[in-house]
């Protein structure tokens, strides 16, 4: 965080974000909205971080460590199975809403059905047609109890379901991001999809302002549910990151999944070893690996064996704060060629934090990043050859490499720290208030 955002604001802004948490793996949304609590706090305003569903997963200290878990995964599941839940006493829903039981359950949320979380999700943007009254009387007595805030913000629209009851018993406004909605909805089976994504698009508009990541992410969410959205380019905090010199090493960076295209990647570096002569690049994975994803994991160590190149990749699952700045600092090049539409993409920002060139599919977000920063290669989406080759591009140049890693760090100092991003809120927040 540098000096140059350090000013004192007019007037102390109480603000209160809601953010679901994931209880078992590092979550993106998690480690935006903890830094954006921290910078806002900065600028004089008095924010805080209140976890829903799931305690949050963080790679750095939260903001508020004390703050309980509201609507949580075990009592809202109960309370709209068994109608006895929803009667009994609050000492036995803190029973189950202890952290630790919360995470054992996270671990195992893979297994829970499509269906359920269809049903669960439309509940939570349906909130009127729910079960969980005693749940919202929890979250509203505690923030008047806390200090009503003067504005809400929920981290994004799944959440929208709670807009109208918050403004109604708060008389604050409600503030939402938008934060990859889109895939998760389109993950649901019908008819829960489509009832989701109508039911979103009438909360959303209750909401009195609405933030997207990016240009990208701001037009499909206008185009799907018919709003306008302010774009505010989420930010890191610098601390910690610094230019790296890595040799010879190709490196991914983000949950361990498909749909964040780390097949794709696999079959770029074999493509890379096997048929573009490169017989000594290494390839490195970290990130988050779920209770879900050590079989996919799993199924791509045995392709890498196929070609004899199980032991020319390293993996690192779960990695601290610390462990990630050192390993992004080790990198020649960096990629994470998702292969849905993303919103934005954290951890783009953080590997040319540490002056790593990328190489991203010309895609989504990606684009409006990657394009006017200069910082690496954009290549056609979902091709393993064109990835190879713009991999291999940077490899091979020296000099390239490091004027894209150069141009790239100089984009995360001018446009995506998280001073930025908390002063481009803080706009938002103020005129919302002040209506």
């Amino acid at each position: 965080m540098g000096k140059q955002w350090r000013v004192p604001p007019q007037t102390k802004v109480k603000i209160t974000i809601l953010t679901a948490g994931t209880g078992s793996y590092y979550c993106g949304a998690c480690m935006r909205d903890n830094a954006l609590v921290k910078a806002l706090r900065v600028l004089g305003h008095d924010a805080h971080l209140v976890p829903m569903y799931l305690p949050m997963e963080l790679d750095e200290e939260g903001a508020d460590v004390e703050t309980p878990v509201f609507f949580g995964g075990i009592n809202v599941w109960l309370q709209e199975k068994y109608r006895i839940f929803r009667k009994l006493p609050r000492w036995v829903d803190r029973l189950f809403n202890g952290r630790g039981l919360l995470r054992v359950v996270a671990k195992k949320s893979h297994m829970t059905s499509a269906k359920e979380q269809g049903e669960m999700t439309y509940l939570m943007l349906n909130f009127e047609e729910s079960h969980l009254g005693k749940e919202l009387d929890k979250l509203v007595e505690w923030l008047e109890c806390d200090g009503k805030p003067d504005v809400v913000v929920l981290s994004n629209a799944l959440l929208g379901g709670l807009t109208r009851e918050l403004k109604r018993r708060l008389g604050a406004p409600v503030v939402c991001t938008f934060q990859g909605e889109d895939s998760f909805l389109d993950g649901l089976p019908e008819p829960w999809k489509t009832k989701c994504w109508d039911e979103m698009g009438l909360r959303v508009k209750e909401c009195d302002a609405l933030i997207s990541p990016s240009r990208f992410f701001a037009k499909l969410m206008e185009e799907r549910l018919g709003v306008s959205s302010e774009v505010v380019p989420n930010g890191i905090d610098l601390e910690g990151y610094e230019v790296g010199s890595g040799e010879g090493k190709i490196g991914y960076f983000a949950r361990m999944y498909h749909y964040k295209g780390l097949s794709l990647l696999v079959d770029a570096f074999i493509h890379l070893r096997t048929k573009l002569g490169d017989e000594k690049t290494k390839f490195a994975v970290a990130g988050t690996m779920g209770g879900g994803d050590e079989e996919y994991v799993a199924g791509l160590k045995r392709k890498l064996g196929e070609y004899g190149l199980e032991d020319e990749v390293s993996w690192h699952a779960n990695v601290s704060r610390q462990e990630k700045a050192a390993f992004l600092e080790s990198l020649s090049v960096f990629s994470v060629p998702a292969i849905y539409p993303e919103g934005f993409g954290l951890y783009l920002v953080e590997a040319m934090a540490c002056g790593v060139p990328v190489v991203m599919p010309r895609a989504a977000a990606f684009t409006e990043i990657v394009e006017p920063a200069e910082c690496g290669i954009l290549v056609e989406p979902g091709s393993a050859e064109a990835l190879a080759k713009g991999l291999q591009t940077i490899l091979k140049d020296s000099g390239l490499r490091k004027s894209m890693g150069e141009k790239g760090r100089i984009a995360v100092e001018d446009r995506y720290h998280v001073g930025a991003m908390a002063k481009s809120f803080e706009q938002i927040l103020r005129k919302v208030v002040e209506k």
